[in-house]
């Protein structure tokens, strides 16, 4: 069972800690965020013999965030969107946007896992497309969990309202991904009309946050394969760009010192510059397979920070711990050079990571002051 009283408390408080990293300054030791799957989460605890049961979403939706504080994590997330329907159950259901799930399970060394995967789309068929009416965002349900954590835990932590999936990715799971990728070709004035529902609910919940107080904002689309776009820069400036940059403008103006955080997976090098020029201060998850974490730094660093880097393909899952506390500590001495880091794996933690690589991770990170690097 692991004992972590032998971790680096370090001299600054979590949030102190990543607002120092973020403005470009050389914290105590680097950030850290980490989410896992459900089913890590459960051997997490087990591991550590914490006592929270609660089911565990990854994108903190309603979290009582035990695990992350007893790792020493830096920063907590509060999500409202439809990311939160991602893990509601174990077996199919229908999320309140009408998205129909099923379960698909998978083998590991450590157990059986499961992914939920969208199988049904309401928008699918045309003639559903006037009538559909998407979730209120104004439900003052949908902020009680956030109110909550913004109260207990921004006196020492930082806290991240997340909007991710925030236009592409719930619109292509609402019409089907061909159908949409369709429309945006053959008939952009609905394609239009398609990506304007989730963008118009997931504005309305970032500002809703804002006000709460959260530090960051958390947006992005999936809009990068493993070695290059997802759809084409083209796209994604006709369709996408003026979309993310009046989001980041309306909540900016709500609180100027927010921080904009962008979720994207695989290359989107093409379109990184237009990100900065849109307002966006943190990338992430900068995987090391699809991009060059050191080259973003140095192109990019002193506009970007970055969010992630830690390899979830190959490193964590199927490196040994020497692998992964030598891949952490070249990311200290490349891409967290005069801060701008903060340090998490590119995706959730999955079942097939070994505890030992996991937790090797945790205290490379923790018990490495930027002073002895």
């Amino acid at each position: 069972k692991h004992n972590l009283s032998h971790l680096f408390k370090g001299k600054m408080k979590p949030r102190e800690r990543v607002e120092t990293a973020l403005n470009h300054e050389v914290p105590d030791r680097c950030p850290m965020q980490i989410s896992f799957t459900p089913e890590f989460a459960d051997r997490l605890y087990k591991d550590m013999r914490l006592k929270d049961k609660k089911i565990h979403n990854p994108h903190g939706g309603g979290n009582t965030y035990e695990l992350e504080r007893a790792l020493g994590e830096d920063m907590l997330l509060t999500s409202v969107g439809w990311a939160n329907s991602y893990y509601m159950d174990d077996k199919p259901y229908e999320d309140e946007w009408h998205i129909n799930w099923d379960i698909q399970h998978y083998q590991t060394p450590y157990g059986t896992g499961h992914y939920t995967e969208i199988v049904g789309h309401p928008l699918a068929d045309d003639s559903r497309i006037g009538e559909y009416q998407a979730p209120d965002p104004h439900r003052p349900a949908l902020y009680t969990a956030s109110q909550q954590m913004i109260s207990e835990f921004k006196a020492e932590y930082w806290i991240v309202g997340v909007t991710v999936t925030t236009i592409f990715e719930t619109a292509w799971a609402l019409r089907g991904y061909e159908q949409m990728m369709l429309d945006m070709a053959l008939n952009p004035d609905l394609a239009e009309h398609i990506l304007d529902i989730p963008y118009r609910y997931h504005l309305e919940a970032a500002k809703k946050l804002v006000d709460l107080g959260v530090d960051m904002i958390w947006i992005g689309d999936d809009v990068g394969t493993q070695n290059r776009m997802l759809i084409s820069p083209k796209m994604w400036r006709k369709f996408l760009k003026p979309r993310m940059a009046n989001f980041i403008s309306e909540i900016k103006s709500i609180n100027p010192q927010l921080k904009v955080a962008y979720h994207t997976d695989g290359n989107i090098t093409a379109i990184i510059p237009e990100l900065i020029e849109i307002g966006l201060d943190v990338l992430n998850p900068v995987q090391p397979a699809s991009m060059d974490p050191e080259q973003l730094k140095k192109t990019f660093g002193d506009r970007l920070c970055f969010w992630g880097t830690i390899d979830e393909q190959h490193t964590l899952p199927f490196g040994d711990p020497s692998d992964v506390q030598a891949e952490v500590r070249r990311r200290l001495e490349t891409v967290g050079r005069n801060g701008g880091l903060i340090l998490s794996p590119t995706h959730h933690v999955q079942l097939d990571t070994p505890l030992e690589n996991f937790w090797m991770m945790v205290e490379t990170i923790t018990n490495t002051p930027y002073s002895s690097i």
